[in-house]
């Protein structure tokens, strides 16, 4: 793991892969690491771009994607996947198959009662939380 607020993740990537870029980025913090995971997708690579921790990815003029390599971008968002009843099941029956398969364990990383919302909404705020986040009667 990187933490890209305390090290120059750019520089730790490539010399974790010595030297080599990636064939696909993704990316959910936005705006502060937006430079820097282009520049580290080889030519034909794919930038997946889902989040927004740091702000919004600033608007961009398509020529990089082809100055950095003929890049492809995505940025795909949950609504569309679950927009109607049925997807949304549909959508639910596949997870929870998963779950139950063994193939995806979900991560409790901390609990807190629910007469403690406001604290959880403070650690969620200050990016103190790892996995899930539970409220609890």
């Amino acid at each position: 793991m990187i933490n890209y607020a305390e090290q120059d993740f750019g520089i730790e990537v490539l010399n974790i892969t010595g030297g080599q870029k990636l064939p696909v980025i993704y990316d959910s913090v936005g705006k502060d690491t937006w430079e820097s995971s282009l520049d580290l997708i080889r030519p034909f690579g794919y930038m997946i771009s889902f989040g927004n921790a740091s702000g919004a990815v600033p608007p961009i003029n398509i020529g990089i994607l082809n100055q950095k390599g003929a890049l492809y971008l995505q940025r795909p968002s949950l609504f569309p996947y679950i927009a109607t009843k049925t997807l949304l099941q549909e959508a639910a029956d596949d997870l929870f198959a998963l779950v139950g398969q063994g193939h995806i364990c979900a991560h409790i990383g901390q609990t807190f009662a629910l007469k403690d919302v406001s604290e959880a909404h403070r650690a969620l705020e200050a990016r103190s939380t790892q996995g899930a986040t539970i409220l609890t009667l």
